[in-house]
């Protein structure tokens, strides 16, 4: 964090939130809400963490309306309409620059003779830049980072230590590709023949938009034939699987672990929660939401949410989850009605 003082009606002002408490109270840096003290400032976001409040020495917290009502004894509350972003704002704010990138080649680089530089160029060392790549303005390769023949890249893109482009695939403007990414490995194709499996040439490329972020050891196949495209804006987490021909929407969220197999068709704005699985050659429309470990086998529309394995709807998935402990009530009840009965049929008797 950089040495940096905050009063707290400073930082209601800058994420035009509403002040609970003293105006003065300093703030020195940003923490958890379990371990922050009284310099510091920290945030709840969701009304079922109320009881954090209660053991927290934080001396400022942001926090969502329905907990504008709390104490502010020996705090300061700041009541905002976003949390997250009210939180990532104050981050920043905090935040130490990151390591400057120096503009040029280093020299145990090795990059051919024909390839193409904006301008403010970084190429870190030992990285390896093949025939016909062009490079755009302020792109930022890192050490040890691999670029193949005639790959693109656009404006401002950073590739981090490690970074695998294969020949002829394309990077958009202003994306960021963290360790170890490969992008335009072969898809995995192979057909059975009578000496074995047989490979399936992948004469395909790989394209990604503008404004991607793609997470650590995350692997995104070249497409058989086309193009497997992740589209603008859209975020994938560490250690995501795309298969060939994949085609991924806008803004759409991918998180740890999952794998989308080949040529299944992702819309805009898609969340596919940690370790989910996408079969191949289906769609899932565009808001589609799958929970984590669910495998989804069918195609879904717009809008829905799947959870499970095969994953179904919400409604499906807890009709099947509480049917046991819904039998077990009706088994009751039945053995009740049984014994009523039988009492009923005693007294007749008598």
């Amino acid at each position: 964090m950089k040495h940096l003082s905050l009063t707290a009606g400073q930082i209601a002002e800058m994420v035009k939130g509403t002040l609970k408490g003293a105006a003065d109270r300093v703030i020195t840096s940003v923490s958890g809400i379990k371990d922050a003290k009284a310099d510091q400032l920290s945030f709840v976001g969701n009304k079922k963490y109320q009881h954090q409040l209660e053991s927290t020495e934080a001396g400022v917290v942001l926090v969502c309306a329905d907990l504008a009502g709390e104490s502010t004894e020996n705090r300061s509350l700041i009541v905002c309409e976003n949390v997250d972003h009210a939180f990532a704002t104050v981050v920043g704010m905090f935040a130490e620059e990151p390591p400057a990138w120096e503009a040029g080649v280093h020299p145990s680089a090795v990059v051919a003779a024909d390839v193409k530089f904006g301008e403010g160029v970084s190429v870190g060392a030992n990285a390896v830049i093949e025939a016909g790549a062009e490079i755009g303005n302020g792109v930022r390769i890192g050490a040890g980072c691999y670029i193949g023949h005639q790959v693109k890249i656009g404006d401002g893109t950073m590739l981090y230590p490690n970074v695998t482009v294969m020949y002829r695939c394309t990077i958009g403007r202003k994306c960021i590709l963290h360790p170890g990414v490969v992008i335009g490995g072969d898809g995995f194709g192979f057909i059975p023949g009578k000496q074995g499996l047989v490979k399936v040439p992948q004469t395909g490329i790989v394209q990604i938009d503008d404004d991607v972020e793609i997470g650590a050891n995350t692997t995104v196949d070249r497409a058989r034939f086309g193009k497997t495209w992740i589209k603008s804006n859209v975020k994938i987490d560490n250690q995501v699987m795309i298969a060939h021909n994949v085609v991924i929407g806008e803004s759409s969220i991918l998180v740890a672990q999952c794998g989308i197999a080949g040529s299944a068709e992702i819309g805009r704005g898609v969340v596919l929660a940690a370790k989910a699985g996408v079969n191949g050659h289906i769609t899932l429309g565009d808001g589609v939401q799958v929970a984590g470990t669910s495998g989804v086998v069918k195609s879904l529309p717009a809008g829905a949410i799947a959870l499970g394995t095969p994953a179904e709807s919400q409604r499906e998935f807890m009709a099947r989850f509480t049917l046991p402990s819904r039998f077990e009530k009706l088994n009751t009840k039945f053995k009740e009605l049984t014994r009523e009965v039988e009492e009923l049929k005693a007294a007749l008797k008598k």
